[in-house]
């Protein structure tokens, strides 16, 4: 029995067709101490997560498990649910878990609503990068409107945006070179389907730039033109932000439009699709 149900069983993906009750009562097989809890979490105090396996399942949940401090709970404690005094049908109505092996009593009611069919689960996801020697001096260059490339010596290949070695040979890209503002269309795509979160409406072209010396194309936007019009071996030129919207990154680059140069022969480009 898994918990929470699934809609197969993981190790055959035989439909799980049949829903078993479960103890509200199970032992903590594993747990970790949250000394700083985080906004959206069970409790707003330190406790401790931890993976809990009812009694009657064959797996474990991972939940709150509310205690003083890390001394008051270890692996093989007894465990019981601590149940919201409202709840609504969702695994918040599970508040936390408590020490104790006698169960919270609850009423019981008899249920005769529809099925849930849907379920809205918000989410956020924070991330913290910090940019390597090669990104920080290729960021601090935008911000000043300024293409930098790297690459391994004299004659290795110019990687654009730089990265720390070159992936084909591991040494380091130690060589850092100015590029132009103008380039080639390698290859493109034109987005007809709006999707959440989208900052531009369709129809525009998402297209791989190949900057002139550079031996990658990187990806951005062409607008200015009509996006049937956008194609291969196209020459563009970039369109910066005014320096006080800049910050650090290619974004900076606004878009990219058309230079009014010849398209580009495609032996010139051909190896670098």
């Amino acid at each position: 029995m898994l918990v929470p149900p699934a809609e197969y069983d993981p190790v055959t993906y035989d439909p799980l067709s049949e829903i078993v009750p479960v103890a509200s009562v199970g032992t903590v097989l594993s747990w970790s101490w949250q000394a700083e809890p985080l906004e959206g979490q069970p409790l707003d105090r330190p406790f401790a997560f931890a993976l809990i396996k009812l009694d009657g399942a064959d797996t474990a949940m991972l939940h709150a498990v509310a205690v003083d401090s890390p001394a008051g709970i270890k692996t093989g404690d007894r465990v019981h649910v601590h149940w919201v005094d409202e709840p609504v049908g969702a695994i918040t109505d599970i508040a936390c878990f408590v020490p104790g092996e006698q169960p919270e009593s609850v009423s019981e009611t008899t249920d005769d609503r529809d099925p849930v069919t849907m379920l809205l689960s918000p989410c956020s996801l924070a991330v913290q990068h910090t940019a390597s020697r090669p990104e920080s001096i290729f960021l601090r260059a935008l911000q000043n409107g300024t293409l930098l490339g790297a690459r391994s010596g004299a004659n290795g290949k110019i990687y654009f945006p730089p990265r720390e070695a070159d992936p084909a040979t591991g040494k380091e890209l130690d060589n850092f070179v100015e590029l132009p503002d103008r380039g080639t269309v390698t290859t493109f795509a034109i987005i007809n389907i709006p999707f959440a979160g989208q900052k531009i409406p369709p129809p525009y072209v998402a297209a791989y730039v190949l900057l002139d010396g550079a031996d990658i194309p990187f990806l951005h936007l062409v607008t200015e033109i009509d996006a049937a019009d956008v194609r291969m071996g196209m020459r563009v030129e970039a369109v910066w932000k005014p320096r006080d919207e800049r910050d650090f990154g290619i974004d900076n680059i606004d878009h990219f439009r058309p230079s009014g140069e010849p398209d580009a022969e495609y032996d010139t480009y051909k190896h670098h699709l």
